[in-house]
């Protein structure tokens, strides 16, 4: 974890229940789950705080209790693009643990983030204890590789605008109905954006003027609103 963030004493109930709705740790039960938040620490982390670096030692896995993060790989000529989204009750950290390698990517807060973190020897003293727990590992693996695969997919039969769509609803998501299909971007960027889809930052410029122009979006400053869900979601392919 970063050495600027203080850990502070979490209600062990908050952190359970999320940890609650991620089908890893459903298995084990109200009690495991419970036993297993007091083997962790939660922090918390301000907006653009970097919360893992790339080469770090895998020594953890990660769940956002609140907040959003992006996956963030850079060149070792410094280029950086962004990888992925995560929000609440999102896993992060699987990879380094399976070989013990470096973290293949950053993690950085794009909102003000908590975050539980259950250290590589406990997690693995729980699916020893709980067999289950190995077998929802495998399949939270699995989910991952179909992810990927589905953004191939969407590379070779989707137009910039339609990803572009669909990634606009995938983020509102990942922050929340509570406000209504809002995508907000503070620390997240047109040019994190093309990233994500396979383009350029003024390719999605235009795409977004476009969505706008025909009624679909509104964008002010950082935020774009979703006005017409449905026709996003058929413009996304969903």
């Amino acid at each position: 974890m970063s050495a600027s963030s203080g850990a502070v004493p979490h209600d062990v109930q908050a952190v359970a229940a999320v940890l609650a709705e991620v089908p890893l740790f459903r298995v084990l039960g109200e009690a495991g789950i419970v036993s297993t938040v007091r083997a962790g620490v939660a922090r918390r982390y301000r907006n653009g705080q970097i919360i893992l670096h790339q080469g770090d030692p895998g020594e953890s896995l990660y769940v956002l209790l609140d907040g959003l993060v992006k996956v963030v790989f850079t060149t070792e000529h410094g280029d950086e693009i962004v990888l992925n989204m995560l929000g609440r009750a999102e896993t992060f950290g699987e990879m380094a643990l399976l070989d013990d390698s470096p973290r293949s990517a950053s993690i950085i807060a794009v909102r003000p983030c908590w975050i539980f973190a259950l250290p590589r020897a406990r997690l693995l003293e729980l699916m020893r204890e709980h067999p289950g727990l190995a077998d929802e590992f495998l399949r939270m693996l699995g989910q991952m590789v179909r992810r990927l695969t589905g953004q191939a997919a969407d590379l070779a039969f989707l137009d910039l605008g339609g990803r572009l769509a669909k990634l606009l609803l995938q983020l509102s998501v990942k922050r929340g109905q509570a406000q209504g299909p809002v995508v907000d971007m503070p620390g997240l960027t047109q040019s994190d954006l093309a990233a994500l889809i396979g383009a350029s930052r003024p390719a999605v410029n235009r795409a977004l003027q476009s969505l706008a122009a025909r009624g679909l979006i509104a964008v002010k400053g950082r935020t774009i609103t979703l006005l017409d869900v449905e026709a996003l979601r058929k413009r996304g392919g969903l």
